[in-house]
C-alpha cells in the first residue's frame, strides 16, 4: 500500500501492515501515537524522531523501531518511508523505547516488495511468508547509538530541545546553570542524574547527532566547521568514536546525490 493513512486500515485482520509514504521536504508529523508498533524505514533522507524521553536521529537507509502507544513526532528531511505497522502481540520482543537499527540488504528488498501488497494480502502463500520473514529479519537487527536522552524536568528538557534545534559549541555549563538559577555544581549533578551524562558530554553528543542531517547537503569539512570543530580530522575522530562510522559514510556524494535531490 502506498500513501494510505494508517487510520483507514488499522483494523485490518493482518498482524503486519506495510505502507509506503512519500513526504514533501521538511515535513513534520506532529505529536501522535499508534495502537500498533511501527518499523519506520527511511528509504531516502534523514528522520528525527522525538519522544518525551529522547531524540533519535535516523540516518539514510536505517530504521527506527517505535513501540506501540508511544507518543512521538517525526521530522522528515527528504524522506520516502517504508513502514510496517505491527500488532503488539506479534512482536513481544519489541523494544520498550525507540531504537535505531541497521537495515540489511535482504530486509530492504523485503520492505520494497511488501509495500506493494493489498490490505487483504494472502496469509498462506508468498505474501504471508514475506510478512513473517520481515519480523524475523527485524528481530536480528543491531541497535545503533543515534540518540540522546531528554531529562524529565521541564526546565532541563527546554534547554536540551533548544540546543538540539541550534547546537552551539560555545555554550557552557555555567551558562546553562544560570538559566536554571542554580550553581554550576548543583546544576551539573542534577543534569547527570536525569540525563545519565554530564551536560558537556550530552552537548557533544547532541552536536554530533546534528551533523547527520547536515551531511545531506554539505561536506565533512563544512559540517565540522559549522559545529565548532577545530579541523575535519577532529570532527571525523569524534563522530567515528561516538557512532562507530565516519561522517563520510553519510556525506552527500555521497554529496552529489544529496545536492541533486534537494536542488
Amino acid at each position: 500500500m502506498k500513501n494510505v493513512p494508517l487510520a483507514d486500515v488499522d483494523q485490518a485482520d493482518r498482524a503486519v501492515l506495510p505502507i509506503g509514504t512519500d513526504y514533501p521536504p521538511g515535513h513534520v508529523l506532529d505529536w501522535h501515537e499508534h495502537r500498533r508498533a511501527q518499523f519506520l524505514y527511511g528509504a531516502t533522507g534523514v528522520m528525527i524522531v522525538d519522544t518525551a524521553e529522547g531524540t533519535w536521529t535516523v540516518p539514510p537507509e536505517r530504521a527506527v523501531l517505535i513501540p506501540a502507544a508511544t507518543r512521538h513526532r517525526v521530522h522528515m528531511l527528504g524522506v520516502s518511508t517504508r513502514s510496517l505497522y505491527i500488532e503488539p502481540d506479534a512482536v513481544p520482543w519489541w523494544p520498550v523505547s525507540c531504537t535505531v537499527v541497521d537495515v540489511s540488504a535482504l530486509l530492504r528488498e523485503l520492505l520494497l516488495v511488501a509495500v506493494g501488497f493489498e490490505i487483504d494480502y494472502g496469509l498462506s502463500g508468498r505474501e504471508g511468508a514475506i510478512a513473517a520473514l520481515l519480523l524475523h529479519e527485524i528481530a536480528e537487527r543491531a541497535p545503533l547509538p543515534f540518540h540522546v536522552g531528554i531529562p524529565a524536568s521541564a526546565d532541563l528538557a527546554r534547554l536540551c530541545r533548544a540546543y538540539l534545534a541550534a547546537p552551539d559549541a560555545g555554550v557552557t555549563n555555567a551558562a546553562w546553570a544560570a538559566r536554571t538559577a542554580m550553581s554550576e555544581r548543583a546544576f551539573t549533578r542534577r543534569f547527570r542524574s536525569e540525563a545519565g551524562d554530564s551536560p558537556a558530554v550530552w552537548r557533544a553528543r547532541a552536536r554530533l547527532l546534528a551533523a547527520v542531517p547536515l551531511l545531506r547537503t554539505a561536506s565533512v569539512s563544512e559540517v565540522g566547521g559549522r559545529l565548532g570543530y577545530a579541523s575535519p580530522a577532529a570532527f571525523t575522530a569524534a563522530f567515528t568514536r561516538t557512532f562507530g562510522l565516519p561522517p563520510s559514510r553519510f556525506a552527500a556524494s555521497r554529496q552529489g546525490v544529496g545536492r541533486s535531490r534537494n536542488s
